[in-house]
């Protein structure tokens, strides 16, 4: 049976995620997971597509605090909290606009602006935040945090195995499991056999899926330094993984979206299809 054999979370979109042995999720996605976002002077996201720097920084969660540190730069800590008078700061992520999010205050913003050399905003996920899920595999109630789309992203170990024996028969480096940014690995399947998940059970929880991923730039930056590496994996991508529907775009993995909407994920808990 697949089971699950990694797990991770992203506290701030696009800043280096990390590995946890298991997750509580809730009606946004994993606990802890995309709640904070940096933002631009006008509240647009900011995304490792533009501003590769960003996978320079480390964000991880502690006791009620995210700590964020980079080589250099010492670390800062804001609270996870959501605080009743912080100033609320409107932002947009893609097509999802006037999502009302709490403003960090001025010392994580100038740490953030020294780092990434770019003028900057952090804000977290409150009360006022409300922001459903704008895709044709969404139901009523589907909501979701500042990830791009969707709660969840799973890849298969089989589909990367085989995607890094083509870029390896291109001449190409293989590339590690976390330039896909998932937070679900699956293994003891067939590559690419989470293209055809419906729904699935996973321990306790049941997800559907929700469409591919449809991969970007990020996928060709080192996530420890933010260099670019070249154009793999997507020049291989691209050769046999491209959407039917809009051969522009490059599929890998598959967004999820959880019909239980509290419970817990483990490492080693098993996926059976519905």
């Amino acid at each position: 049976m697949p089971r699950v054999t990694g797990l991770f979370l992203y506290p701030v979109k696009s800043l280096r995620g990390h590995a946890v042995p298991a997750a509580e999720f809730d009606a946004l996605g994993f606990v802890g997971d995309r709640r904070f976002l940096v933002v631009d002077p006008t509240g647009k996201f900011m995304t490792q597509r533009t501003v590769p720097r960003m996978a320079g920084i480390d964000a991880r969660l502690s006791a009620g605090w995210l700590t964020l540190s980079a080589d250099g730069a010492g670390s800062i800590a804001v609270s996870t909290t959501a605080q009743g008078d912080a100033p609320l700061r409107r932002v947009s992520v893609w097509k999802s606009e006037g999502l009302q999010a709490e403003d960090c205050g001025p010392a994580a913003d100038g740490w953030l602006s020294s780092f990434l050399q770019l003028k900057c905003h952090l804000v977290r996920l409150g009360p006022e935040f409300s922001r459903p899920i704008l895709k044709p595999s969404a139901h009523p109630g589907d909501v979701v945090s500042f990830a791009d789309a969707y709660p969840f992203l799973a890849i298969s170990e089989a589909s990367l195995a085989q995607l890094n024996d083509r870029i390896q028969e291109n001449h190409g480096e293989p590339v590690p499991m976390n330039r896909f940014r998932p937070n679900l690995v699956v293994a003891d399947c067939a590559a690419f056999a989470e293209d055809a998940w419906s729904r699935i059970r996973i321990g306790g929880a049941v997800f559907r899926n929700g469409g591919p991923c449809a991969r970007c730039i990020v996928t060709t930056t080192d996530q420890l330094t933010g260099e670019r590496m070249g154009k793999e994996p997507l020049k291989t991508l691209a050769t046999f993984r491209r959407d039917p529907a809009d051969p522009t775009d490059v599929n890998f993995g598959v967004n999820l979206i959880h019909e239980s909407k509290h419970g817990a994920i483990r490492v080693g808990d098993v996926v059976s299809s519905l």
